[in-house]
């Protein structure tokens, strides 16, 4: 048996950019568009102060490659202590013949390839003329978040918003020196959403809080936050008065805010415009009017993380990064 190569944070941040997330995500989409993708249905399990999330995918590059992740979610380990909120693991394999390729640290995975799906809906659903955003969450999502935004968009100025008006302000100084456009920090997430061309929200939330009479038309809005059935951070009103997009339909159906669309009544399934990959392939437009609301529900998938994974193993392997642990 091969050694499986270990891959920590620090490895993958020395072998990846952000550029590699984005087109290792945008191939996914489109390879799951065309039916080469394996997609199951993630899964969870409670524990005492938090929830295990595994989530697995199956993608068709090369000799292929199969992933799957479990990340451990803690809201209080930082707190109590001091550990890091996501804790957790992927795992590579070979899926031409079971072989155990890797394992790699998944936070950084997770927080790369989320904000390279956002930058790929951007692509396509942003205006071409947005140059204002609001960053609604200050936490280290809500820094990759802004950093797809600008991968994509010409941003000049942007808002940051959070329940807790510290983490806004510190977010707006690092980021405003990181990124050098002009950050405010915002106790009135209205004011900044209806002067945005664009808004993200990569929240904890578990009760809806942007509303129709917060988004102006034309916005693109990315939501990042619903990557389970009990957490919601767009009202149902807004995603039924805008074009909405979706990683994953059936995923986003019982866990994204399009599941709360649909409970409540304002959305079907059928309503969606269409999955990310579509508009990768160009089998679906993406926005069509200037004016037009446009939503990406982001859920999160396991095509994402093995696209990111096998990326981040091909590089390793071939620049002999990473430590080689022997199983057998």
């Amino acid at each position: 048996m091969s050694d499986l190569l270990v891959l920590s944070r620090s490895d993958l941040r020395a072998l990846m950019r952000f550029d590699d997330y984005v087109d290792a995500v945008a191939e996914a989409f489109r390879l799951l568009a065309r039916g080469g993708c394996q997609s199951p249905t993630p899964t969870e399990i409670p524990a005492q102060h938090g929830t295990f999330h595994i989530k697995a995918g199956a993608l068709p590059r090369g000799a292929g490659y199969v992933a799957v992740k479990i990340n451990g979610n803690f809201p209080l380990n930082k707190a109590r202590h001091g550990l890091p909120t996501i804790q957790g693991a992927v795992y590579l394999a070979d899926a031409s013949n079971g072989r155990a390729l890797a394992l790699l640290d998944s936070a950084e995975i997770t927080l790369q390839r989320t904000g390279a799906a956002t930058a790929v809906a951007a692509r396509y659903l942003a205006r071409k003329d947005a140059t204002t955003a609001t960053i609604c969450g200050c936490g280290e999502q809500g820094r990759i978040q802004l950093t797809a935004l600008l991968h994509v968009c010409n941003l000049r100025t942007a808002f940051a918003w959070d329940e807790d008006a510290e983490a806004a302000r510190a977010f707006a100084r690092r980021m405003s020196a990181e990124t050098g456009i002009e950050i405010q920090a915002v106790d009135d997430l209205g004011e900044a959403t209806r002067a945005s061309d664009a808004i993200v929200t990569c929240t904890t939330a578990r009760e809806p809080f942007l509303r129709i009479e917060h988004v102006r038309p034309g916005t693109f809005v990315a939501a990042i936050g619903a990557d389970n059935p009990a957490k919601s951070e767009l009202k149902p009103e807004l995603m039924a008065n805008a074009t909405v997009v979706v990683d994953v339909l059936e995923q986003a159906s019982f866990m994204g805010d399009l599941h709360h669309a649909i409970a409540a009544g304002a959305m079907t399934a059928g309503d969606v415009h269409a999955e990310l990959g579509a508009l990768v392939t160009g089998d679906k437009a993406g926005r069509r009017e200037p004016e037009e609301i446009t939503i990406f529900d982001s859920t999160g998938t396991g095509i994402q993380d093995v696209a990111a994974a096998s990326r981040a193993y091909e590089l390793a392997r071939d620049r002999g990064v990473g430590r080689a642990c022997a199983l057998g």
